[in-house]
């Protein structure tokens, strides 16, 4: 497999790890070419790697409602298997409905998205619909650490969320399966406020403050504009794909893991037969 990913940020890294990992070779694109990384206005040598890439990925957003990599190396696609990430967010609001991929899209404050959703479509991708990403170094649990996170208490409000490496392996299982949408997320919509009382607890930390909706940005009061839950049945079913980290709690408590430090105990061990 040779995989050209445009966009190589921080839910595509994760991608690109697995791929390699597998025995796969990984070409990504950003705006400035850091790190190794090919720099996305050069035509050139975009061309060369998209011209020997068996899998082409894209991760980039809309600009100015277009689609970059659509506008710039569409022709460049054809023959490759397609994958975009989109957003759910082109279901719109549903009044905390559930919506699967049947659902219509273009309604909500996505507009832009919804477009290049249905443009990657129209190519044969495979596009998956994704809620709020979290995972490492990007979760409540360092948002509340650095005093960044607050309530709002909105009654009946709930949201769907995906650990990054259940996206993932999502995106990988879609290698193998036919071009369409495809929901990736986890199995428990709720409340944002219920996720960060739960990081605060995991820490050991006091709630966040509750905010005032009016006092938000407006793109934060557009974020709870809409209530919706996910449904990823068709990804189940397709993919074969379930997520690692069924709901927050199990996806929080492994993050908290990983930055913990390990307890060390003066205590004399004890002897065990099994030891190895």
């Amino acid at each position: 497999m040779r995989l050209l990913i445009f966009g190589l940020g921080y839910s595509a890294a994760r991608i690109a790890a697995l791929v390699a990992a597998a025995g796969g070779r990984v070409r990504g694109t950003t705006r400035d070419g850091r790190d190794g990384t090919i720099r996305f206005a050069d035509a050139d040598a975009v061309r060369r790697e998209a011209a020997a890439a068996t899998h082409i990925l894209s991760s980039v957003p809309p600009v100015d409602r277009a689609d970059p990599v659509l506008a710039q190396y569409r022709d460049a696609l054809d023959g490759r298997w397609l994958g975009y990430l989109s957003s759910t967010g082109v279901y719109g609001d549903r009044g905390g409905a559930w919506v699967d991929e049947h659902a219509p899209t273009g309604g909500g404050r996505r507009g832009e998205r919804a477009r290049a959703d249905a443009a990657w479509l129209a190519l044969g991708a495979r596009v998956f619909r994704l809620p709020g990403i979290y995972g490492p170094g990007r979760s409540p649990i360092e948002r509340i650490r650095a005093g960044r996170a607050h309530r709002v208490a909105l009654t009946g409000q709930v949201f769907s969320r995906v650990h990054v490496d259940d996206l993932a392996a999502g995106v990988v299982a879609g290698f193998d399966a036919p071009a369409g949408a495809y929901n990736l997320a986890d199995d428990h919509p709720c409340d944002q406020d219920a996720v960060l009382c739960f990081a605060a607890r995991l820490i050991g930390m006091p709630p966040p403050p509750v905010v005032a909706l009016e006092t938000l940005s407006p793109m934060a009061r557009g974020f709870y504009a809409e209530n919706r839950r996910v449904a990823t049945g068709k990804a189940r079913r397709v993919l074969g794909w379930a997520p690692r980290y069924p709901d927050y709690r199990a996806g929080l408590r492994a993050l908290n893991a990983m930055t913990s430090p390990i307890p060390v105990s003066t205590a004399p061990a004890a002897a065990s037969s099994d030891q190895r």
